[in-house]
Parts: C-alpha cells; structure tokens; sequence
C-alpha cells in the first residue's frame, strides 16, 4: 500500500513557475514508477510526465516539453514537479500517481493516487 500526498499548486501568472511535490508513505519507493497526470474541468485525466523508479528515465507529454522537470528523491520518499513558463492552458488538477516497477502513461495502469492540488495560471 502506498499512500501520496501532493502539495505546493496555487495561482500563478503566466509565465510564472510553480514546484509541486508529492509525499509517499509505504514500502520501498524507489520499486514504483511515478507519474504526474494533469485533469481540467470537463476533460479527462491526462499524463504529464514519468519518471523510473532509479530517477535514470523520464518521460513527458509533448505539450510540457521544455518547460516542466520531473525528479525524485527516493531518500526523502518525494516527487516533484518543476513546473516553468506556465500558460493559462496548465490550469488543471495535478495528481501524482505511483505503480510497481515502470512508469507509464496509461491512468488506467496506476494503483496509487493522490488527492490532487490545484494549479491556476492567470493570463
């Protein structure tokens, strides 16, 4: 069983940078992919980024490309987010989400969630 919670969305102007950060609880961290998945109002969940369960690959949705880093901590139990150059078309629910052994970018394939944070960006 592992248990995330994310932290550190708000409201932002474009432009602007935001850093979230997902806490896990459980067992051994580093065994689980990882993923940030993105939800806006109406639409379905969407990923974001991917990163092994080692920090070594990570993947990311074309239309965040250059502008958000995804990284790990396995001694701290944490994900992160760097969100930079955020448009008003990032507003969103961003979850993170953990499975045993690779990340993917399938909803459908993670077992853990968290609750999500809100991100906002103002044009």
């Amino acid at each position: 069983q592992v248990q995330l919670v994310e932290s550190g969305g708000g409201l932002v102007q474009a432009g602007g940078s935001l850093r979230l950060s997902c806490a896990a609880s459980g067992r051994t961290f580093s065994n689980y992919g990882l993923a940030w998945f993105s939800q806006a109002p109406g639409k379905e969940r969407e990923f974001v980024a991917g990163i092994s369960g080692n920090g070594g690959r990570t993947y990311y949705a074309d239309f965040v490309k250059g502008r958000f880093t995804i990284s790990r901590d396995n001694a701290k139990n944490s994900v992160f987010l760097q969100m930079n150059s955020l448009k008003p078309e990032d507003t969103a629910v961003y979850y993170c989400a953990a499975r045993s052994n690779y990340y993917s970018a399938y909803a459908s394939a993670y077992a853990y969630w968290g609750q999500g944070t809100q991100v906002t960006v103002s044009s």
